[in-house]
């Protein structure tokens, strides 16, 4: 049954909403760069999520409608919240069944400083196009690659950028990502259409992401390399596990699973399990003792400092920091979608845009707004995409360019927001801080550069007549006349 609010139409003024968005702006700037108190951003977000309650309900809405908006968030939560406290028990397993040391142990033998972070972004590019998600390749390979950055002394933070913008690039170019789905669906495109598009924004930030790993490499080549580091290391791994190439079975398991579309939350549940059983069978594991791990984390004893600092790692309860910011998050997103807040900041926005240049940049500096607003890259999606495509429409510019500019906008600067799903996972993930690994995720902010650029030169903008489509123009757009 809708609220009563609701019924009568109710709408939040715009400068009512536009205040919440000034508000949690300025909030999250003084507690990061004024109070230098990162780690704070819960309580933040709780004000946030105060302050707009207060502003709906002078705006007339039932205390009702508001708390449905966050319970709205919240539910939205659930299965990010879900998977994230299986990718703890999953990486604790690993640990144990020696998954990801042994990764890390035939990485060290095979990969040197220069090539390193040019073969990490490749392979998690070839890892997301297959799967489709950035997540199980953050979570398996991912982790993998920072224990063999650590070993071979490249700073976390420039290998966390590394699989981040493989990642990230391979998720928004394969036809089994649900964002890519997402985003070509809303707009009217063809999925196909849509990739094509994209591959003219991402595709240049990519080879340029990759000219600068190259760079960086080249720096930590020859002399630097501590042969000393890495010899304890590989030591410590084959003195304490038991090194055989069938215990990296968990990890091609989890792959195959993932290319077959198998849910991400049994996927995860999948490898987790058969990461137990490993650990029991060919690490002496003690049940009770991996029932620990899956819970605590995993706790490295092997005696040596540099292998313990690697490999203690995973577990539920270290993933609940990560877990309850991104419910907060989510239920601030929830309230603003349920009280049109973001609506009447959109509708006021998209009716000043009338020209090409305009409508991308809006749609742009829009997306990356709500990512940051709500935390949730599939809102960031949804809601300008839809509120721009009759300006799409009326410009005679093709749809897969308004699904295209979604994507550089949504999907690629997710993992940036600290408090957004991507960066809250990646981050529990990689053990690496948002704020530390964005200046190297190059992928990330390239694109909607790149998409900028082009609407600010006239480049690559498709419109009607000009390159062949798997539709043609008029079928594109009737499928958006029709929701409307």
């Amino acid at each position: 049954m809708k609220q009563i609010d609701e019924k009568n139409n109710i709408r939040p003024s715009f400068i009512g909403s536009l205040a919440v968005i000034i508000f949690v702006c300025v909030a999250l700037s003084v507690q990061v760069f004024v109070l230098k108190e990162s780690w704070v951003t819960h309580i933040t977000l709780f004000i946030s999520i105060f302050f707009a309650a207060i502003v709906a309900l002078i705006s007339g809405f039932k205390w009702k409608t508001i708390q449905e908006g966050i319970l709205y968030g919240f539910e939205a939560a659930m299965l990010p919240s879900l998977i994230l406290m299986l990718v703890g028990i999953l990486v604790a397993t690993w640990m144990a069944s020696g998954t990801i040391p042994i990764m890390i142990y035939y990485g060290l033998n095979i990969l040197s400083p220069s090539i390193f972070l040019v073969s990490v972004c490749i392979i998690c590019v070839i890892s997301s196009l297959a799967t489709g998600s950035s997540w199980t390749t953050g979570a398996t390979f991912g982790v993998a690659f920072m224990g063999i950055g650590y070993g071979l002394g490249i700073p976390a933070p420039i290998t966390a950028g590394a699989v981040i913008s493989g990642a990230v690039f391979g998720d928004k170019m394969s036809p089994l990502s649900d964002t890519t789905n997402l985003a070509s669906g809303v707009a009217g495109a063809d999925l196909f259409d849509h990739i094509k598009s994209m591959a003219y924004t991402a595709g240049p930030a990519l080879l340029i992401s990759l000219v600068l790993y190259t760079a960086i490499g080249l720096r930590f080549r020859g002399g630097e390399i501590d042969y000393e580091h890495i010899d304890a290391l590989l030591t410590g791994l084959k003195n304490n596990y038991n090194i055989n190439p069938i215990i990296i079975l968990p990890a091609i398991v989890t792959m195959v699973l993932a290319v077959r579309r198998v849910s991400g939350l049994a996927v995860m549940g999948i490898a987790s399990m058969l990461g137990a059983s490993f650990a029991m069978i060919f690490q002496g594991v003690g049940f009770g003792q991996i029932l620990r791990y899956m819970n605590d984390g995993f706790v490295s004893e092997t005696g040596i400092q540099v292998v313990d600092k690697l490999l203690s790692r995973g577990g539920m309860q270290n993933m609940m920091w990560t877990i309850s910011l991104a419910i907060i998050a989510l239920c601030f997103g929830g309230v603003l979608e349920k009280t049109k807040m973001l609506e009447v900041v959109l509708e006021k926005i998209s009716g000043i845009v009338n020209n090409v240049r305009g409508v991308i940049i809006t749609h742009v500096l829009i997306g990356i707004g709500i990512n940051v607003f709500t935390a949730s890259q599939y809102m960031a999606i949804l809601l300008p995409t839809k509120m721009l495509a009759p300006v799409y429409k009326k410009l005679r510019i093709l749809p897969q360019v308004n699904s295209r500019t979604a994507e550089d906008a949504a999907t690629v600067t997710s993992p940036l927001v600290p408090w957004g799903l991507c960066g809250v996972y990646f981050t529990g993930v990689l053990g690496v801080s948002t704020m530390e690994y964005l200046p190297y995720a190059y992928v990330a902010y390239l694109t909607p550069l790149i998409a900028i650029l082009y609407a600010l030169t006239d480049k690559f903008i498709f419109r009607e007549g000009q390159i062949k489509s798997v539709k043609t123009y008029n079928e594109y757009y009737e499928i958006i006349e029709k929701e409307s």
